[in-house]
């Protein structure tokens, strides 16, 4: 089974192809637009052991020459470091604007390489290979690459469209448990902000996806990559509907800010930390009905998923310094928070001027361990 979801964004249009087995036929899928046999791909020291010599082999056979680089794994390496290294290597190997740079690995290393492809010579060519659920769903699509600052995530980047997107579903089979359910955050964040009937899908199969029942899998990523694709190509830059995309990161953003970017919280585990706030809040507005939240915290719970503030482990996080660094957050306007709201499950809005002494009351009750 294969599935194929077109991004159309004019002469920036793409395909997302999602099926398994895609390592052997990657010369297949390559070749075509190539300009020269010739394909530099980065990766993490984690992703090398897995897959690098699998990649490249293929490549090899197919007649293509690889060089590789492989940088430490972690929400830490999406520094000025790490963008300086990949940037200094790809001009150091003569990549020219019409050669590939291969992202292969999660969120992290597309994000970085996507980020490096957009200002070296002005613009190189990348092709995202992701490796986990959460990149396989979200960060690979949609042309948004970037690195993290001290006063925020992802706060310093550009738009810059990948010419594929290649997702083979065969690769999540060496994710650890945590990284899969990091993952499934961003799955289920699809059905809250705009897809009622998915998220209902996701109540009765959720387990299948979870177990790694590859049509299952398809089916979910088909359906997140064909919901991004379509907001994606309405408001490519994120001046309107765009933003929705971003349901539970403004508070998500600011707990993977006051964690250090570090194992205490992984991405996905913000995010469905964020979801949860962001129904509260609606609740507390009067908007959403008070069963929504707890029918969202029952599903996730069900799947043993974080919900709440007090399950990060570590030190207490403040509501005050949250509050901070959302502040910092890249919706912000007029110094105003945004935050997307629910109207209800499958249903959302973007929300201004939201009272502070309500945010910080709705992180407070999180982060008070029942």
């Amino acid at each position: 089974m294969t599935s194929n979801v077109h991004v159309d964004l004019g002469e920036n249009s793409y395909s997302i192809k999602i099926g398994n087995g895609f390592i052997k036929q990657l010369p297949i899928f390559l070749s075509p637009v190539l300009k020269r046999k010739k394909v530099a791909i980065v990766t993490d020291t984690n992703v090398e052991k897995l897959y690098l010599s699998k990649v490249t082999s293929s490549l090899v056979e197919g007649g293509i020459d690889v060089i590789s680089l492989s940088l430490n794994p972690g929400e830490m390496s999406k520094d000025w470091l790490n963008l300086k290294l990949v940037v200094d290597w790809i001009l150091e190997n003569k990549l020219e604007r019409d050669d590939f740079v291969l992202a292969l690995g999660g969120g992290v290393i597309g994000d970085l390489v996507g980020f490096a492809a957009s200002i070296v010579r002005r613009g190189i060519r990348c092709v995202q290979l992701p490796t986990t659920l959460l990149a396989q769903v979200d960060s690979s699509v949609g042309g948004k690459t970037g690195i993290n600052s001290k006063f925020g995530k992802n706060l310093i980047g550009s738009f810059y469209h990948p010419k594929l997107v290649l997702i083979d579903v065969d690769l999540l089979s060496t994710q650890t448990h945590r990284e899969l359910m990091s993952g499934f955050g961003e799955v289920i964040k699809y059905g809250l902000l705009g897809n009622h009937s998915f998220f209902e899908w996701l109540e009765t199969n959720g387990k299948k996806v979870l177990n790694g029942d590859k049509t299952s899998l398809i089916k979910v990523i088909s359906t997140c990559c064909k919901m991004k694709a379509e907001i994606v190509a309405r408001d490519e830059k994120e001046n309107g509907e765009r933003a929705l995309l971003n349901l539970g990161h403004t508070f998500g953003h600011s707990l993977e800010t006051a964690t250090g970017y570090s194992d205490r919280l992984l991405h996905g585990e913000g995010v469905s930390i964020g979801c949860c706030l962001a129904f509260d809040l609606s609740y507390r507005l009067g908007i959403c009905s008070q069963e929504e939240p707890s029918r969202i915290r029952s599903f996730m719970k069900s799947h043993n998923m974080m919900t709440d503030i007090w399950q990060i482990s570590g030190d207490t996080l403040k509501s005050t310094d949250l509050i901070e660094l959302m502040k910092q957050d890249k919706k912000v306007r007029d110094g105003n928070l945004r935050f997307i709201i629910p109207n209800s499950i499958g249903s959302t809005f973007v929300a201004d001027g939201i009272d502070v002494d309500l945010v910080r009351e709705v992180i407070d009750i999180s982060s008070e361990k029942p």
